[in-house]
């Protein structure tokens, strides 16, 4: 099981150790203060840590783009991949985002990242298979994903 919560200044020697090792203390500590704004661009934002064993595994975060639509990130660190973390961590991100009357999730998955293409399968997301150029002009592909109330 795991729990997600919101990073803290104390976790800037993890994230640096962890993410970041090429960045100084005093950086790390400026993007968690970033992060806990709660907006980036002018729309609601959110990084949380993933916690298992009062350790943390990894990031995950949500980004709105209308007030209808959101995206999902996570990335789950070296060493703790395979063990469900990326599944369970979005999973509770869906249920949080629903509760904020967001309606769907769309994510931009590479269209060479073989694991996360699976877990937006294994957690009932939808594509229609094109790839697609982003922005930087990677391949990636649109994986769609409705969030219904659960009865």
């Amino acid at each position: 099981m795991i729990a997600l919560r919101h990073f803290v200044l104390r976790d800037a020697a993890v994230v640096q150790e962890k993410r970041y090792p090429a960045k100084a203390r005093a950086e790390i500590e400026q993007l968690i203060r970033e992060w806990n704004e709660k907006t980036r661009c002018g729309r609601r934002f959110a990084m949380l840590a993933i916690v298992h064993d009062d350790e943390i595994v990894g990031g995950c975060s949500w980004f709105e783009h209308s007030k209808s639509v959101v995206s999902f990130g996570v990335d789950v660190w070296e060493g703790e991949r395979k063990k469900g973390y990326a599944f369970m961590a979005l999973t509770q991100l869906e249920k949080c985002v629903r509760e904020k009357g967001f309606a769907i999730v769309q994510d931009q998955v590479r269209a060479d990242n073989v694991a996360s293409i699976r877990l937006h399968e294994k957690l009932q997301f939808e594509t229609d298979g094109y790839v697609y150029r982003n922005q930087k002009g990677g391949k990636v592909l649109l994986f769609l994903k409705a969030l219904t109330t659960a009865a």
